[in-house]
């Protein structure tokens, strides 16, 4: 009898960041290491990034609601345009200014509270 493969402990981490992100309501933000902290994996706030560069390739994900722990748009070089993921984020009535969200601790949602 054939032994299964392992399965790919990446993309299923990659589809679990991707379906917390999708539950960001418009005009919040979440920060990569709440994110990995949720989903079990405190220190993995950088693989979160990761999946979110991925993400891009994926519809439906709101990769641009998801900043660093002080609000700021670190994940920005990674869109096509050098200031999509602000004016997306404006679009939704956050308020950006010099690549930071402003009100950002009154705009944090954070997936250990909001979700339980």
């Amino acid at each position: 009898m054939p032994v299964p493969a392992a399965p790919d402990k990446k993309a299923n981490f990659f589809q679990d960041v991707y379906e917390v992100v999708k539950l960001i309501p418009p005009g919040r933000v979440s920060s990569y290491g709440a994110i990995a902290a949720y989903l079990g994996s405190k220190g993995s706030a950088r693989m979160v990034g990761w999946a979110l560069i991925a993400s891009h390739a994926q519809h439906g994900v709101p990769a641009h609601r998801v900043v660093n722990r002080n609000g700021l748009l670190t994940g920005r070089q990674h869109y096509d345009a050098p200031n999509a993921m602000q004016e997306y984020l404006e679009q939704e009535g956050v308020e950006v200014k010099d690549g930071q969200v402003v009100e950002f601790k009154r705009l944090f949602w954070d997936p250990a509270k909001e979700l339980l």
